[in-house]
């Protein structure tokens, strides 16, 4: 069998032994070498290419994020996962991290025994084998533009299809607000689909991205620099407004009232998170009702597929992420294995469809 080759960067001898321990342990991967730094990353890349890279962000000599910069400047295409700190800091390096090509990223265990080593240490093994995944056997460009074309083609039947549907309804419905979900590969995606919206749309978008604490306030502060729309983490008993976005803090779940606020709680999770995008889905669905868009974008697992059939038993209207945009293809699979989603999209087409569902209304 073929062992996943991982290269593990980190300025503590303590940690590159914690998680050079936890990759060793597993009988698919192996630590083929560390380094302590950046400038020690880079000059080994010069004599071997390992599967997957670990990189800490906060390092001495050279960073974590300088060391992706350098990475994308010379050319090199090997996924990174980085492993961050709770510090608001390091939260806010990992944001700058993803947005310069890592894949993912986990928070970083600590060095004293702690109860979640056992979560920290299935998140990194699992976020390597999706990296290598990825890597190995992702879609290459002309799948792309296959899938690209088909998704084209299927948006003019539908646009042919809502044509004759409003010769027979004057008034189409009106979307008053938008939820979205997203996991794995999610704050990449988020960022593409937010910062193309205008500062008009006129609702209020609702996000769930799976994230611990401390990351949400780092990655809804990220987006709000780079959007036209204010982007928010919720907070318990907010007034919901048009044309702000909400990110549901790491840790709770995030429901709308019938009341227009926003109610925060620590319900237990669903499919093991917290947020869940279900949740928002569910609640949001039985507020807006036939007036609700619901997207579910790349991530791991099933969370957004029973909110798309709530979303859709309610009248509203469900986009779902094509397989040859999605860093991982797994919420949008099951979300469109429920027959429920109206529209599979390109991420490169959300942004405008939601633009244009919000501003010409459907059906």
């Amino acid at each position: 069998m073929k062992k996943i080759k991982v290269l593990v960067v980190d300025d503590s001898a303590l940690m590159r032994k914690i998680i050079s321990d936890m990759i060793n342990s597993q009988p698919n991967m192996e630590v083929m070498d560390i380094a302590r730094n950046g400038k020690d990353l880079l000059q080994k890349l010069e004599r071997f290419t390992p599967d997957v890279i670990t990189l800490d962000v906060e390092m001495p000599i050279m960073d974590g994020i300088t060391a992706l910069k350098q990475l994308k400047d010379k050319g090199i295409v090997i996924p990174v996962v980085v492993l961050s700190s709770f510090s608001r800091k390091s939260s806010e390096l990992t944001m700058e991290c993803l947005e310069n090509g890592a894949f993912d990223f986990i928070p970083k265990p600590s060095g004293s025994i702690s109860l979640d080593i056992d979560k920290v240490k299935d998140d990194l093994i699992t976020k390597i084998n999706l990296a290598y995944q990825k890597c190995e056997f992702g879609c290459d460009e002309n799948d792309i533009k296959k899938y690209s074309n088909e998704v084209v083609i299927a948006i003019e039947k539908e646009s042919l299809a809502e044509k004759k549907l409003k010769e027979r309804k004057s008034s189409p419905n009106k979307i008053e607000a938008v939820v979205i979900g997203a996991s794995t590969g999610g704050p990449k995606a988020l960022h593409s689909v937010i910062t193309n919206l205008p500062g008009d749309l006129d609702v209020p978008i609702f996000v769930v991205q799976h994230m611990p604490a401390t990351f949400t306030k780092a990655f809804a502060d990220r987006l709000n620099g780079n959007s036209n729309l204010t982007v928010v983490e919720a907070k318990e008993g907010m007034t919901v407004e048009k044309n702000v976005v909400y990110v549901a803090p790491g840790g709770y779940h995030m429901e709308v009232g019938v009341d227009k606020k926003i109610y925060l709680n620590t319900d237990p999770a669903i499919w093991g998170v917290r947020p869940a995008a279900d949740k928002l889905f569910i609640s949001a669905s039985n507020v807006y009702r036939d007036r609700l868009l619901s997207v579910v974008l790349t991530g791991m697992g099933k969370d957004g597929a029973d909110g798309t059939v709530k979303v859709k038993e309610k009248g509203g209207i469900t986009i779902s992420e094509d397989k040859s945009t999605a860093t991982i293809y797994g919420m949008p699979k099951a979300a469109f294995e429920t027959g429920m989603v109206d529209i599979v999209l390109p991420l490169n087409s959300v942004s405008r469809e939601i633009v244009r569902l919000v501003k010409e209304g459907w059906r």
